[in-house]
């Protein structure tokens, strides 16, 4: 039996774990097991499909710096994830992917809870091809505190 591709795997586990009391936490534990250092701000994925993440950062001592704000790592760091999910959740399933670059835009200090949310236009191949992926993080007011611009690579996934 061929391992889950990424893609798969992220669509599954969401799908099953979502529905469950707890369970987007647990899936966003999952996703930090898959890239540790993700895990690592604690952000909880909302909504997930094909093309679309929804993720939230409560605001906390462990994510801010010494401006009393959510340090601009930590908001990197969820750019990514943001982008990421909504990109893994739309790979065909002979397709893989990684962040070959990042850009961020910082806007305003960011304070309280803060939810990053990614549209993107899902691989419709495996073809090696870079996306460029743009994620908003936004404050508890809705105003916008960060863009992350996120370059995956798309290519095929190597069977083994």
């Amino acid at each position: 039996m061929a391992k889950q591709s990424v893609g798969e795997r992220v669509r599954s586990s969401w799908d099953r774990l979502s529905k469950i009391p707890g369970g987007k936490k647990l899936f966003t534990v999952m996703v930090g097991r898959m890239a540790p250092y993700t895990g690592t701000i604690g952000a909880k994925t909302l909504e997930l499909r094909p093309g679309y993440a929804k993720v939230e950062l409560k605001d906390r001592k462990h994510v801010r710096n010494h401006l009393n704000c959510v340090h601009a790592i930590a908001l990197a760091n969820l750019g990514e994830l943001a982008t990421g999910l909504a990109m893994m959740a739309s790979l065909p399933e002979d397709a893989r992917g990684i962040l070959s670059g990042i850009e961020m835009q910082y806007h305003k200090k960011a304070r309280g809870t803060l939810t990053a949310e990614c549209h993107c236009n899902p691989p419709s191949t495996s073809e090696t091809m870079d996306y460029k992926v743009v994620g908003e993080i936004k404050d508890a007011s809705g105003t916008l505190v960060t863009t992350a611009t996120a370059l995956w690579r798309i290519g095929p996934r190597k069977t083994v």
